[in-house]
């Protein structure tokens, strides 16, 4: 969906997909990708929801290639061990389930990539913040298809949320994952 040929191409993903898949390969068995599933029809969700998926048909089940919605397949090659977690909203924790899988597992920490930096990411990252997660965001493996709202997010998250994002390159993830 959000490749060079999808409905909402994201232009850098091409250079920060290597590093989603350095940070996949050190940590297969615990990585859990989130994948956004629209609904099949506008109607199907509620609100605003409903308006949004009026302007954008084309991303709606019954529209979309279904081969968009796939991981794309540098990440796929990695599930299994690694999970796969649907999602119909914004933030991977809005329903819950998330959160419950990570707390069976007694996870404390999440290392955040992935797109967009400005929409699904903030979603997802102000919720693990909420949630108490200890939150990583990778800064060289986090896109978005807005230039402007990418940096002004960066920003925020290093000056405003700088006790409870912490950012990292990923080479220094990988250090500190290793040592």
């Amino acid at each position: 969906m959000f490749g060079p040929d999808g409905p909402w191409p994201t232009p850098w993903m091409e250079r920060v997909l290597p590093n989603v898949v350095r940070i996949s390969e050190a940590l297969t068995e615990r990585t859990v990708f989130t994948r956004f599933i629209p609904p099949a029809h506008a109607d199907d969700m509620p609100g605003r929801w409903r308006d949004f998926y009026r302007k954008w048909q084309v991303v709606t089940r019954e529209r979309i290639d279904p081969s968009c919605l796939r991981l794309v397949p540098e990440l796929e090659r990695f599930v299994p061990p690694a999970k796969l977690f649907d999602k119909t909203v914004y933030s991977a924790f809005a329903d819950g389930r998330l959160a419950l899988r990570l707390a069976d597992r007694r996870v404390n920490t999440l290392i955040v990539t992935g797109a967009e930096t400005d929409v699904c990411v903030l979603s997802t990252v102000m919720s693990a913040v909420d949630y108490g997660f200890r939150t990583v965001l990778i800064t060289d493996a986090v896109c978005s298809s807005s230039d402007e709202g990418h940096d002004a997010l960066m920003q925020m998250y290093s000056r405003r949320l700088d006790i409870q994002i912490e950012l990292a390159g990923t080479r220094e993830a990988i250090e500190a994952l290793a040592g």
